[in-house]
């Protein structure tokens, strides 16, 4: 009889431990993919877990986080997302529009949230704004005025300019639509938009060399997640050419670039987080409106400007956000 009750209460144990495990639910695991290096931009990564546990997620407590980093070379994305398909992660973030593209190519059940700087409907990642459907939505981080905003920015602060260069990665899929707009705003402003292509670090020098030589007077940097890599020699090229240049974030001008204009990157990409909580909390992505930045900021680097013989207007000095001094 002990020995039967012995054993009952084995059988008990045993099979206890199993039960309780198979009710309780696994951590959920979210698949971060970025264009972008883990560092580069500054607080890309630490905003979105802001967001993220603003919507009650706190890596490492509440969810896994698993993070994959293209630095700029898009050829990686396709492999990393098909890893997190197979993996089944439950949410995919993707930071920029090359990793969008790429996780949406790899599933069309996983939802994804992007963080991009287009059109996301141009784009054919939704249907949307206000109602994206199927398996995606985001924050698209720019409007369509924004790179005309930022040369007629550039057009007041050296006035005198008549062809402007446009610095671009022409591997990039905006890049095409993004050119047509801009080459649009610079004819209605009277100048002439001149093209400079550059799709690695070996051919940034040459582009501006090859601008020097067909006589720009100002250059506007394309909004490229690997152009943003190369900010510190962007920087130095535009310095030693003696080139004004117009970039997209605020990092970029305290980094010693002339101006920037551009929305507030990181309040969109804590937004990324928000949504990836609404979504782990039962949310569909298809019935979350994409988010459209508000916000702007422009900065002006007096340093560099000074360093290139520029007096900047005082009505865009007024105008500006902040002024680095």
């Amino acid at each position: 009889m002990r020995r039967r009750k012995f054993v009952a209460l084995l059988g008990g144990a045993a099979v206890w431990p199993l039960a309780t495990r198979a009710q309780q639910k696994a951590m959920p695991v979210i698949g971060y993919l970025s264009t972008n290096s883990p560092t580069i931009p500054a607080g890309e990564v630490e905003v979105f877990r802001e967001g993220l546990k603003a919507a009650g997620f706190a890596e490492g407590r509440d969810v896994a986080i698993d993070y994959r980093f293209a630095e700029g070379n898009y050829d990686r994305l396709p492999a990393f997302a098909a890893e997190f398909v197979a993996r089944g992660v439950d949410v995919i973030a993707a930071s920029g529009l090359p990793a969008a593209l790429a996780a949406k190519a790899k599933t069309s059940t996983i939802p994804i949230v992007f963080t991009i700087g287009v059109d996301p409907i141009a784009q054919g990642l939704v249907a949307s704004l206000r109602q994206p459907g199927a398996n995606l939505t985001g924050v698209t981080q720019t409007v369509t005025i924004l790179e005309e905003k930022q040369l007629q920015l550039l057009h007041e602060l050296v006035p005198g300019v008549v062809s402007v260069g446009f610095l671009v990665n022409s591997q990039n899929p905006n890049s095409v639509a993004v050119g047509e707009r801009i080459d649009a705003a610079a004819k209605s402003l009277g100048l002439r938009l001149l093209p400079l292509p550059a799709v690695s670090k070996d051919q940034i020098e040459p582009a501006f060399a090859i601008g020097r030589e067909k006589a720009i007077g100002a250059l506007l940097i394309h909004g490229d997640t690997f152009l943003r890599e190369q900010t510190e020699y962007l920087v130095r090229m535009a310095a030693h050419y003696g080139i004004p240049t117009m970039f997209g974030e605020r990092d970029q001008a305290v980094a010693g670039g002339l101006v920037s204009y551009g929305p507030q990157r990181a309040e969109m990409r804590r937004q990324a987080g928000v949504y990836v909580g609404r979504i782990l909390q039962g949310a569909k992505p298809g019935d979350l409106p994409v988010v459209q930045p508000t916000r702007f900021e422009l900065v002006i680097n007096l340093n560099t400007s000074k360093a290139l013989g520029l007096t900047v207007p005082q009505a865009l000095l007024a105008r500006a956000d902040e002024v680095i001094e």
